[in-house]
């Protein structure tokens, strides 16, 4: 069982960084990072297959956010730079259950879900 946490959530500027970790993930899976921003359906993020060698971005965030991941650590991250007002949201890590589970930015391809972190961008 692949219990996620998630953590490094705040409140930034526009403009600003943040690293969001998702610890306790496990090597050979895939794991994706998704976000809700209130009165909105949770959108796909980015995802970076089981080697860490693929990596996907929704447009939205491509050249600004990069996915990572420590196996040593079991632990995956989102560092997110040029933080902009439309990317504040709760963010969600996910992983899939099957070993050298490949990308997927659709929601349903992941078993387990972390329970979020709050990132609030301010003007």
């Amino acid at each position: 069982q692949v219990q996620l946490v998630e953590s490094g959530g705040g409140l930034v500027q526009a403009g600003d960084s943040l690293r969001l970790s998702c610890g306790r993930t496990s090597s050979l899976i895939a794991i994706g990072w998704f976000r809700q921003a209130p009165g909105k359906e949770r959108e796909f993020v980015a995802a970076i297959n089981w080697s860490g060698i693929t990596r996907l971005y929704a447009p939205s965030v491509k050249d600004r956010f990069t996915i990572s991941r420590d196996d040593a650590k079991n632990t995956a991250y989102l560092q997110m730079n040029s933080l902009k007002l439309g990317d504040t949201a709760v963010y969600y890590c996910a992983a899939q259950s099957a070993k050298f589970s490949r990308v997927e930015s659709d929601a349903a391809k992941y078993d387990y879900w972390g329970q979020g972190t709050q990132v609030t961008v301010s003007s």
